[in-house]
């Protein structure tokens, strides 16, 4: 018998605010059962792990230890412009490769 990723989870201040960027980002909806406490990110397309966004008292003080890496399906450039848009904030840039925070400072990766 195995396991499977059922979903991603992130510890939040604002739950509905994190999970329109993630669902806006991945081309989603936030679940409409969704409350300020919790919200859910269904996944779009081809499938994959919920994401789930709890609220919980106190800030992010460091560096994820895990982060979700995204495909830019078109050019790069582009696609980093959409996430800031969105909400997000770049962190370092290199070639193929952006890394920025969304809108609570979770790191993601950006690739080509």
């Amino acid at each position: 018998m195995t396991s499977f990723v059922k979903s991603l989870t992130f510890d939040c201040a604002d739950p509905l605010r994190v999970a329109a960027f993630w669902a806006a980002a991945l081309g989603s909806d936030v679940d409409e059962d969704s409350t300020p406490e919790r919200a859910w990110v269904e996944p779009a397309g081809w499938g994959g792990p919920s994401l789930w966004f709890q609220r919980v008292p106190e800030p992010k003080t460091a560096k994820n230890r895990q982060h979700l890496d995204l495909r830019a399906i078109g050019p790069l450039a582009e696609e980093r412009d959409r996430l800031v848009g969105l909400g997000a904030t770049v962190l370092t840039e290199h070639e193929d490769l952006v890394v920025l925070q969304d809108p609570e400072g979770n790191e993601l990766c950006l690739e080509t």
